[in-house]
């Protein structure tokens, strides 16, 4: 019963995924796509979107990260998938679920969807290029114009040798608008031998366990429920075993947002930085009462300090010091 971090472009980079694994109960995580058009890209590119690859593609914590690429010829997708392995990468996945229109427009993503054959070669040139022992998964949707692909493509991923699928319960034109569809998840989950994943919609423990009813699925990915919620995984886990434990409190999440700065202001120029903040605090309104509250205020900060220190208002300092301990 895994639950796994979602790769969210521009979102989910790595002193993220340091920062929820630490708060417990992720299993797996995988990185930002990385994109592979016509050559074979130089280490320091992987090394960028996985630095866990210094650390045997785990993070500090111990979990594991796999390395996404996204992209259309099946054999620059093979060379890379076996350049990340020769990195260290231990899990090599494919991205055939971006929505995103500039991606698609360049044949990538969820756009693959209109191609099941495609979508079989890219993977079985990806599987036949790496060592038997590196795992070889793939995220798709239901489909791109609408959701009637899903049991066709992943019996193509199937068939390719892909050894585990993501499904995200909606189409391309579908987006991120609720509901949903997790029982077409189920559909494909039945056509097929391989280990289906469900994502979509999963918010909350309540959310969690009806995905598994509908679905069928026993692991699950998620995406913006972690960003909005921090401690959701370490919930659901405590839930398997039959146990409520408390909500993480504003002040913990603030010391896990100003941990992520901290560490982000070794990468990026401030202004970077405090964009990357308000992406976060934008999922955390969805969560957190607080975040809501002082979001028109915070849109509006460019620089890192007053942005912390907007965000850490009407908290006293010593229970912030402490929290941070």
């Amino acid at each position: 019963m895994r639950i796994i971090l979602a790769p969210m472009e521009g979102l989910v980079d790595a002193p993220i995924r340091e920062t929820l694994t630490k708060v417990g109960g992720i299993d797996r995580c995988v990185t930002e796509f990385i994109r592979v058009t016509h050559n074979l890209l130089p280490p320091r590119v992987f090394y960028k979107f996985a630095p866990e690859l210094y650390n045997q593609s785990l993070t500090q914590v111990g979990t594991p990260v796999a390395i996404q690429l996204l992209g259309s010829d099946p054999e620059e997708m093979g060379r890379n998938g076996r350049r990340a392995v020769e990195l260290g990468a231990t899990q090599v996945d494919i991205n055939f679920g971006c929505p995103a229109k500039t991606v698609n427009r360049h044949k990538g993503g969820c756009v693959l969807m209109r191609e099941p054959e495609l979508m079989h070669n890219i993977t079985a040139a990806v599987r036949q290029a790496l060592p038997a022992h590196v795992l070889v998964t793939a995220k798709m949707r239901l489909g791109y114009d609408d959701r009637s692909m899903g049991v066709a493509c992943a019996q193509a991923l199937e068939a390719a040798g892909a050894e585990e699928i993501v499904i995200h319960a909606r189409s391309k034109v579908d987006g991120y608008k609720p509901p949903a569809y997790w029982e077409e998840i189920a559909r494909a989950r039945e056509a097929v031998k391989a280990k289906i994943i469900a994502n979509g919609e999963i918010w909350t423990v309540a959310d969690y366990w009806r995905c598994r009813e509908v679905s069928g699925c026993d692991d699950v990915m998620i995406g913006r429920g972690l960003i909005a919620r921090p401690d959701l995984a370490r919930k659901i886990k405590a839930s398997q075993q039959g146990v409520e434990i408390d909500d993480l409190a504003w002040p913990e999440a603030v010391v896990l947002v100003r941990e992520y700065a901290e560490v982000l202001q070794g990468w990026l120029e401030d202004r970077y930085v405090t964009g990357r903040i308000k992406q976060w605090l934008n999922f955390l309104r969805q969560g957190f009462s607080e975040a809501e509250a002082i979001w028109p205020k915070a849109r509006k900060i460019r620089e890192v300090a007053p942005m912390l220190a907007c965000l850490e208002q009407d908290i006293p300092a010593s229970q912030i010091a402490v929290r941070a301990a």
